[in-house]
């Protein structure tokens, strides 16, 4: 059973960084084959599109880098100058290349002085 699992929210002051994680497990395909994406839901809001592989959401442009070891099978967001309004649960997806995918349960993100 494949399964994706976020690791790295927390409380982090306005201008901070954090590093989420997504570890994925339970498969045999190949991850490097795969298409890591992130995304966040916010309170009251729908999930919105935070990046993957070069493409990034505008609120996110010069702030974000996406990368990943496929030895581990983990895929990383990197997010610094981070905001009040990135205040959200974070979710890492996977995708196959027949287009299959996969969620992992999210981690929350919290900026706040």
């Amino acid at each position: 059973q494949v399964q994706l699992r976020e690791s790295g929210g927390g409380l982090v002051q306005p201008g901070g960084s954090l590093r989420l994680s997504c570890a994925a497990s339970g498969f045999t395909f190949s991850f490097s084959t795969t298409t890591m994406s992130w995304y966040r839901q916010a309170p009251g809001k729908e999930r919105e599109f935070v990046a993957k592989s070069t493409a990034y959401a505008d609120a996110f442009q010069g702030r974000v880098t996406i990368s990943r070891d496929v030895n581990k099978k983990t895929a990383y967001l990197q997010m610094n100058s981070l905001k009040v309004e990135d205040t959200a649960v974070y979710y890492c997806k996977m995708t196959r290349p027949d287009g299959a995918s996969y969620w992992g349960q999210g981690t929350q993100v919290t900026v706040s002085s």
